[in-house]
């Protein structure tokens, strides 16, 4: 696995714009709704005349993310930073799980332990299981979290964790990028914004994303992986290229 995922920017437009970067919610063990919050929002002057590209760097290991519910989640609304995260392992699909569980805890603060091995996780998923706690006096999100190469790590995608649970949570390594105001942290609608959105599909294998913003409103995507360029210098090699309709 790449060890660093970029998504380059670049506002085709004629007016500055609001972009945010967000991640496909993971497929999660209970079927409570899922949340998913911008990892990163920020404006952009048009290519033309300033010359600006907004880069999006993270790297691909997976976090497992716990914080207290100051307020049910709300699109538009912060959900903050998260309150305890743990590298973690997913669970392969040959060979014995390595580290793909974490135990939350909630006396005399919130934690998540060092992760071992589980058998029984799903293939490609990780799993928390929930602390005891009631639920009517407090409320905890728990789920994917990010972290970003500047240090910056947020809940990406969660759910309002059920108290004493195993909840197992398979993320994804589908991004998008979308116009609007939403800084890193905001909760969004993902089924509201998605459907136009820029897809960076790092799931695919991709490392690094060139993607445009037209003036019609529509997107062009370059999908590239690290390789050699034709004069024997390391380089990113486009493999793929489409426009959005």
């Amino acid at each position: 696995m790449a060890t660093t995922i970029t998504i380059n920017l670049k506002n085709n437009s004629d007016t500055s714009q609001d972009f945010c970067f967000f991640q496909q919610p993971a497929q999660y063990s209970t079927s409570a709704q899922v949340y998913v919050s911008s990892l990163c929002g920020q404006p952009l002057l048009p290519y033309t005349t300033s010359g600006a590209v907004l880069s999006f760097m993270f790297t691909p290991k997976s976090y497992a993310g716990v914080q207290q519910q100051i307020a049910p989640p709300t699109p538009g609304q912060p959900v903050g930073q998260a309150g305890a995260i743990r590298a973690i392992e997913l669970t392969p699909a040959q060979g014995t799980p390595i580290n793909n569980t974490t135990t939350m805890s909630v006396s005399p603060s919130l934690g998540l332990s060092m992760p071992t091995s589980t058998d029984g996780v799903p293939v490609g998923a990780f799993r928390i299981v929930t602390a005891v706690f009631d639920p009517t006096l407090t409320n905890y999100n728990a789920g994917v979290a990010m972290q970003s190469l500047a240090g910056g790590i947020l809940l990406s995608n969660f759910v309002t964790a059920p108290p004493n649970a195993r909840l197992d949570c398979t993320p994804s390594l589908k991004f998008y990028v979308q116009t609007g105001k939403y800084v890193a942290g905001t909760v969004l609608s993902f089924a509201s914004l998605s459907p136009t959105a820029a897809l960076c599909d790092a799931a695919a294998g991709y490392t690094a994303f060139d993607v445009s913003y037209n003036t019609d409103g529509t997107w062009t995507v370059k999908n590239m992986v690290a390789g050699r360029l034709k004069d024997g210098k390391p380089g990113l090699i486009v493999k793929s290229e489409f426009t959005t309709s």
